[in-house]
């Protein structure tokens, strides 16, 4: 136990916390190695968060060659997995030679409730809502102002009635345009507004009984499931310009376009193939979510929930075949922001917005989807042809040689040698024991 941990400062953080390793000097050393040299952007990064030690830094890549809409695009992608963004710039260059990807935002509206209780008969409370909604309105106009200027703000707000499942249940459940912004603070300042309001009529309007004036707010809190903020996005070509990239793969088109369909069919069976299917999808998307400093846990979240919207987890794409016209697509909820946040703070998300042409939220949402698409072909393509190992081990021979401090000849020689070997970490380290002993 330790008392006012927070208001140590940072060295006085990491003392006490090297007292928890074997060597306190080198866990001292890892946790002071990322440190920005640049203390003004250190001193940014140290405000996103409490009881800052370190950075954790994961790699900062970048996927050449998108075509989406006619426009070409470079795009940054961090993420720690091998292969995904060598799969998504292949994916990208294969689409780019067919049309590229064709992307269509569906809707941008976000939600928001405020939950509560209240003793009284549902029909009185819909039959008061009415005033009930406009005193809310009226009291968070100063709330909503700027967003409205920008095209925003309120778009609708409902009364729901969920008491026959939990007793003086309710819920108003809010829509918002939140335009650019990812618009979590904007949402939640004016639903907190909202219950303000609530529970003030509730006090002043003469005509309520002391009973119906005990109303208990349980919460005011927006939704990371936004189903009308959504993308969808698709690739179409004919199966006959599959020909030779089948070949290479060892089949002929129609037989490779039909495998793939029915390994996406399976998705939409089976919960079991659809979970790792969709984590395929998110791969793409959460790299592009996190370059450019948006909320990847919500954007995972609501994914997850949108696949299971028809009662049964499934797949969040699809692929049909009709004559000699392949299409494979995505429709995916996708709550981004362009402006405000970590967006407007993190040095290397206003690069990322940036190099993507400083882009609206909705474009934004067409990239992401996009690229998760182009991540799912990639992968369900080698399912369904040389296997899925063959990319991931072949950046795992990276890594296990950089853990085993092989030179530049050595991994050099072991590339050469493992190109048509099983990859495993013990007969890489046999490998350069070997090499070591001969030379």
């Amino acid at each position: 136990m330790i008392n006012g941990f927070s208001k140590l400062n940072k060295q006085e953080k990491i003392a006490w916390l090297s007292t928890f390793f074997k060597n306190p000097v080198e866990a001292t050393n890892d946790f002071s190695l990322f440190q920005c040299p640049n203390p003004a952007v250190q001193q940014v990064i140290d405000g996103f968060t409490e009881n800052v030690v370190s950075n954790y830094v994961l790699p900062y890549s970048v996927a050449p060659n998108f075509l989406i809409n006619g426009r070409e695009y470079t795009v940054p992608m961090v993420i720690e997995e091998s292969s995904v963004v060598a799969a998504a710039s292949s994916a990208a260059k294969f689409w780019a030679e067919r049309g590229g990807f064709h992307a269509k935002v569906l809707g941008v509206v976000k939600l928001g409730q405020v939950h509560f209780r209240w003793p009284g008969q549902p029909a009185r409370l819909h039959q008061l809502f009415p005033f009930i909604q406009a005193r809310m309105l009226k009291e968070s106009a100063d709330l909503t102002a700027n967003m409205e200027k920008r095209g925003g703000g309120i778009l609708g707000v409902e009364l729901l009635d969920f008491t026959e499942k939990e007793p003086n249940y309710y819920q108003i459940r809010a829509s918002f345009n939140t335009c650019d912004s990812m618009g979590a603070n904007f949402v939640n300042s004016v639903l907190e507004r909202f219950a303000d309001s609530l529970e003030h009529w509730m006090t002043d309007f003469p005509e309520l009984s002391d009973t119906e004036r005990d109303i208990d707010i349980i919460m005011s809190i927006l939704s990371n499931y936004t189903p009308d903020c959504a993308v969808l996005v698709w690739g179409e070509c004919s199966i006959a310009s599959f020909e030779q990239p089948a070949l290479q793969l060892g089949m002929d088109a129609r037989t490779l376009a039909d495998r793939f369909a029915t390994a996406v069919r399976i998705a939409q069976i089976d919960p079991y193939r659809a979970t790792t299917h969709n984590k395929g999808i998110f791969n793409g998307i959460d790299a592009v979510v996190m370059a450019t400093g948006n909320d990847f846990r919500a954007v995972e979240a609501c994914g997850h929930t949108f696949a299971l919207k028809d009662g049964q987890y499934k797949s969040l794409s699809r692929c049909t075949i009709q004559g000699d016209l392949f299409r494979f697509e995505l429709e995916v909820p996708l709550s981004l922001g362009t402006v405000g946040g970590l967006t407007a703070l993190h040095p290397l998300a206003k690069r990322s917005l940036e190099l993507l042409g400083n882009p609206s939220a909705s474009e934004l949402m067409c990239i992401a989807a996009s690229v998760g698409l182009a991540q799912n072909f990639a992968a369900v393509r080698s399912l369904v042809t040389t296997g899925i190992q063959k990319g991931h081990m072949k950046m795992h021979l990276t890594n296990i040689l950089n853990h085993l401090s092989a030179t530049a000849e050595e991994a050099a020689a072991a590339q050469h040698f493992f190109a048509h070997q099983t990859i495993s970490f013990s007969a890489v380290r046999a490998f350069l024991e070997q090499l070591r002993d001969v030379t």
